[in-house]
């Protein structure tokens, strides 16, 4: 194996948490303009079916082309709902409701709880006394800590002033940034990683059952699609306003979170959990923290404490 096949899955995931900041940093831009998290998960993964379905049909001749039979659609569809549908929706609600920089924060959660999952189905072994046993056991540790302290401590503040308070989230009707929001955003972003790491887990029996990535990549989008739309529809009020797109913000948004964010992303992403595991993808998390809060202090002018606390001032 030569130095870049070699090394060629950690290039492409560092690649993809590259991609993850920039996106936390625009739909953050766009959510406190006033998109829709639910209707901005929709878009999201129609624009990247529109992409990626086409290429993922015309790539294939009928006979490498793999059937979609009963077990392979219950676990795209299963992962679909997990991993898309209900982790986008947590995390974005959460985006609007705190900051995009405590978004990727809390993301470090991932690789801990993918790591326990892993351990407790058998997809990873621990050894007491292996030096990499506990090293495992000790950036579980390190991640937990790091995103409760995140939720809970406020240190002093480092750079900018207060951003993005009075808009109104319409699912728990409190203020973007108040005392309530921040804490029902960390809970939207803890259900959020809880529901990546299972994804991860999830890719494994669904790359098994389906190994045509792209085709795996084209069904989940298509299927988080239709379970978006559905979701929407049962929690946003009836108003045709909400599907407008009011600004080009938004219209980049939609095409850079589509196109990359999912199509490219998923087909990446499900290469690399293929090619190393689920632990291996969720290990390269806390980068697109550094990324994030780096960019969001420039860009955005987002508050940066060296922690958080219950009380905000406005």
């Amino acid at each position: 194996m030569g130095f870049v096949e070699e090394y060629l899955p950690a290039m492409a995931m560092f690649g993809l948490q590259v991609t993850y900041a920039i996106m936390a940093l625009i739909s953050r831009t766009a959510l406190l303009k006033g998109m829709s998290p639910r209707v901005f998960v929709v878009y999201r993964q129609a624009i990247a079916t529109l992409f990626i379905a086409p290429i993922a049909y015309f790539s294939r001749s009928k006979s490498r082309r793999v059937p979609l039979n009963l077990k392979t659609f219950s676990l795209i569809f299963l992962a679909s709902f997990v991993g898309v549908t209900m982790n986008q929706n947590l995390y974005f609600e959460g985006v609007f409701l705190v900051s995009s920089s405590m978004a990727t924060a809390m993301t470090n959660l991932i690789p801990a709880v993918t790591f326990v999952i892993a351990m407790i189905i058998g997809m990873e072994s621990l050894k007491m006394g292996s030096l990499r046993s506990m090293a495992k056991i000790g950036g579980t540790v390190v991640c937990v800590s790091g995103a409760m302290c995140m939720a809970l401590l406020r240190g002093p503040k480092l750079l900018n002033t207060t951003q993005g308070f009075g808009v109104k989230s319409t699912l728990f009707n409190v203020e973007s940034g108040s005392h309530n929001a921040w804490l029902l955003g960390s809970l939207c972003l803890f259900g959020s990683s809880c529901c990546w790491s299972i994804w991860l887990i999830l890719q494994v029996p669904a790359s098994a059952s389906n190994p045509d990535n792209l085709s795996l990549s084209a069904w989940m989008c298509l299927f988080a699609t239709i379970q978006s739309i559905t979701l929407t529809l049962l929690v946003e009020p009836i108003d045709l306003q909400i599907w407008k797109i009011h600004s080009i913000i938004e219209l980049i948004c939609y095409l850079f979170s589509g196109i990359i964010g999912s199509g490219v992303a998923f087909f990446v992403q499900a290469w690399c959990v293929s090619k190393r595991g689920p632990v291996f993808s969720a290990m390269f998390n806390p980068l697109c923290t550094i990324v994030t809060t780096i960019l969001a202090a420039i860009v955005l002018h987002e508050e940066i404490f060296t922690g958080r606390s219950h009380h905000l001032s406005r």
